[in-house]
């Protein structure tokens, strides 16, 4: 008698977390694909570039290191780079930091460098334009 109750628990158990992981599984599917989705419909978005390349904003990204945001794709790199370095060294976990927070700390970086990075290539492209084509020469010796 007791046997059958342990095996129905068993069996009624295993059902019930079958349908809750189907479940989450449709749910992330859907999430995924509307997320694709968005992004075809707006690939400069900046919830497209945040959920498909680190998974954060750029608000976000701003606010863990304590910079303003990109102006019209500009960025101060040099005050990125020295407060990622800085916060990088503190968090470092031979030094007792966190290991979590340094990886949050070089995803913000990351972040605001791919928000920058297509003005940044567009200056280059329009002073490579500017000054005209000079090809590299070299001379054997």
């Amino acid at each position: 008698m007791a046997h059958r109750i342990i095996t129905q628990i068993v069996l009624v158990g295993s059902r019930v977390l079958g349908r809750a992981f189907t479940e989450a599984y449709k749910q992330a599917q859907a999430s995924s694909n509307y997320a694709r989705a968005q992004a075809k419909l707006n690939p400069n978005g900046a919830a497209a570039r945040a959920s498909l390349s680190s998974g954060m904003t750029l608000d976000e990204a701003c606010k863990i290191l304590d910079v303003k945001p990109p102006q019209g794709g500009q960025a101060n790199m040099e005050e990125v780079l020295g407060r990622f370095k800085k916060l990088f060294d503190q968090n470092d976990p031979q030094k007792g930091g966190s290991f979590y927070l340094q990886s949050k700390i070089l995803r913000a970086r990351e972040r605001i460098e791919a928000e920058a990075r297509p003005a940044m290539e567009k200056a280059a492209q329009e002073a490579e334009v500017k000054e005209g084509w000079k090809p590299k020469m070299y001379k054997d010796r």
